[in-house]
């Protein structure tokens, strides 16, 4: 399990690089919607570490951000569907 908590941080960090690079090549700073994905794959793996290892402070930490990175998700999606 120690091997899905650190694939699950590299999951999460990948957000990070992958923003910083986007921000690069564009001169700005740019929130790519891949940044999501990776938010939620990464948060969704370190929340099964996290209650595999019962620690409440990480189960509830990521449970509050597996539900805003949907949540950003859902407003793009329906932006981008021109719906207001």
């Amino acid at each position: 399990m120690v091997i899905v908590g650190f694939a699950g941080q590299g999951l999460f960090a990948m957000r990070f690089i992958l923003q910083w690079l986007s921000s690069e090549g564009q001169g700005r700073s740019v929130i790519p919607l891949a940044f999501w994905y990776f938010s939620i794959g990464g948060g969704s793996v370190l929340l099964l570490y996290a209650i595999w290892r019962q620690d409440p402070v990480i189960i509830s930490g990521q449970g509050l951000g597996l539900f805003i990175y949907f949540r950003n998700l859902y407003f793009i999606h329906r932006s981008q569907n021109g719906a207001s």
